[in-house]
């Protein structure tokens, strides 16, 4: 008998351990952490301080640490556990059953007179016509001829909105639909391959019909204005014993291009000036 009590305490312990903890709201929702205080405060904590300590010092959030693997404390003080949080409306309306007894009307509160415009234009029009110029008598004037604009001048003058069609939809329209099967069909190559065409087509009729004007012949004046006459060129001085010496540098990378710069040089000697025939700026 005391093993079969003691197998079914096990049983009845083992059911209770695989049950769900059921957690309370303060364990869910916890309060919000509440200021440190000198009590809170145990030796190897980083707000741990030397002296005299008050409960003030842990208040300042500019001398309040973090603890290791902690939230910051926050320095404010809260209110209590009883303490409501938000705004608290009391009921004026009675309730339900004040509902359904009666029902409280909304009196409409009385509108303020509108205060009518002053019509300028006719009280300007009255002092020219009684002969009144100056600043003076109009301000005068206007104090003894008020003239306002009534509500239904005041109508027109209010431009009334634009009629509207009673199936009109507001807003932006929506982006019209690809068109895959143009895309997939290459109509869109098709397409530009045929204003290719028509634009060759079209240039092909302007070449023809342009007039093709006879052969111009050159007169002695357009060769004349195209020849180059011929320079003689004068061998350089060279002292007797630097004839033999090759250049030491060039500038060329190839032989070829060496003699047609020179040859391009000896054209130009014609029409440039100076004494080696290099420019203006080049004289010895």
């Amino acid at each position: 008998m005391p093993e079969a009590r003691s197998s079914r305490q096990d049983l009845t312990r083992w059911k209770k351990q695989q049950q769900p903890v059921r957690r309370t709201v303060s364990q869910i929702c916890p309060p919000p952490r509440r200021p440190l205080t000198v009590a809170d405060i145990r030796p190897g904590m980083e707000n741990e301080r030397l002296g005299v300590v008050r409960d003030s010092m842990f208040q300042n959030p500019l001398i309040v640490k973090a603890e290791l693997g902690k939230p910051r404390e926050r320095s404010c003080s809260l209110p209590g556990i009883n303490f409501n949080y938000g705004l608290y409306i009391r009921g004026l309306d009675g309730g339900v059953p004040e509902a359904i007894g009666r029902w409280n009307v909304f009196k409409q509160q009385p509108t303020c007179p509108h205060e009518l415009t002053r019509n300028y234009i006719a009280m300007n029009r009255g002092a020219v016509k009684a002969g009144l110029v100056t600043a003076q008598e109009n301000f005068l004037y206007r104090q003894l001829n008020d003239i306002r604009i009534s509500d239904q001048d005041d109508r027109r003058l209010k431009k009334e909105p634009p009629s509207l069609p009673p199936n009109m939809t507001f807003g932006i329209r929506a982006r019209p639909s690809t068109p895959f099967f143009d895309l997939l069909q290459h109509r869109y190559l098709q397409l530009w391959v045929q204003e290719q065409k028509a634009a060759q087509k079209a240039i092909k009729l302007e070449k023809k019909q342009k007039v093709v004007l006879g052969k111009l012949y050159e007169t002695r004046s357009c060769q004349l204005r195209k020849y180059k006459p011929p320079v003689k060129l004068d061998t350089l001085w060279h002292m007797p014993h630097f004839q033999k010496v090759g250049r030491h540098l060039d500038t060329f990378p190839t032989e070829a291009d060496r003699q047609r710069a020179l040859k391009a040089h000896r054209e130009e000697c014609a029409v440039r000036q100076g004494t080696l025939r290099m420019g203006n700026y080049t004289h010895p």
